[in-house]
């Protein structure tokens, strides 16, 4: 059984999200002096948890919120960032540019509703949701092919020692030698083979907790409402989640959410949800 941790988070703030401008892909404004606060703020919750990978968007809002967080870690501070182009917002095309009230506004000419319109030259709900599941699916077997190189690698070093011990050439490793997910929202969940750092965007983020619900049926916390599950997560909002699956079996992974769109890290700060 592969287990392994995941955090998003959300970019901090821009001048776009606070004047409610739709960036998009288009538009690559860099963090506001709240977002770079906000970044601080979600590094200063974070800094005691030991990543293995971190992935961010290309964006710039994203890459900068990236490295804020990294620069507060008491283990991460020299990681390899992996920008990654699926972990884009989503597109909305004309749309881009311009205020949210111009979108509600086209989406009501066309006779539909936000946020299932699609503005001409922007990227349907299911072209969103097929980036996040082909990001998924990469990171599930990422994580195998390590552990499986993992593997041989110890079985091909260890095997004289280990078996003149009497012990297995073929374990993977002692379940004190992996990972912890250190975190408030999960302080007790230990043995982990990965802990995984995303930084995106909150149309997509919503999208992809989407996907993780209606397909995957992951699990979620008691006290998530339906208004939370539909909403934007706030600029450096987290969620975690723990992640499991069979290497060798096609089984659909058990998801379980530890927490959603988690923002009291951004108490006392300004921030806003669009």
């Amino acid at each position: 059984m592969v287990v392994f941790g995941l955090t998003v988070v959300r970019h901090g703030e821009t001048r776009y999200n606070k004047e409610k401008i739709l960036q998009g892909q288009g538009v690559n404004e860099p963090l506001s002096e709240t977002g770079f606060s906000q970044a601080s703020a979600a590094g200063i919750y974070l800094s005691n948890t030991r990543f293995t990978h971190v992935f961010s968007s290309d964006l710039l809002r994203a890459k900068q919120t990236t490295d804020s967080i990294l620069v507060k870690s008491q283990f991460c501070k020299d990681i390899s960032v992996n920008y990654d182009s699926r972990l884009r917002e989503r597109k909305y095309g004309v749309a881009e540019g311009k205020p949210l009230s111009s979108l509600r506004a086209m989406a009501k000419s066309a006779g539909e509703q936000c946020p299932s319109y699609t503005p001409p030259g922007g990227e349907t709900l299911d072209e969103v949701n097929a980036r996040c599941k082909d990001f998924f699916e990469y990171l599930c077997q990422l994580i195998s092919q390590e552990i499986c190189l993992e593997t041989q690698s110890s079985s091909t070093e260890g095997t004289d020692t280990e078996i003149e011990e009497g012990r297995s050439a073929t374990s993977l490793r002692s379940n004190d030698d992996r990972m912890e997910f250190h975190s408030e929202c999960n302080r007790g969940d230990k043995g982990l083979d990965a802990n995984i750092l995303v930084v995106s965007h909150g149309a997509y983020m919503r999208n992809w907790i989407g996907y993780f619900i209606s397909d995957l049926e992951c699990t979620l916390p008691d006290t998530v409402t339906k208004t939370e599950l539909s909403s934007v997560s706030p600029n450096t909002g987290i969620s975690q989640f723990i992640i499991k699956f069979e290497m060798r079996k096609k089984l659909r992974p058990q998801i379980h959410c530890i927490c959603l769109n988690r923002g009291d890290h951004l108490m006392g700060l300004t921030c806003e949800k669009v």
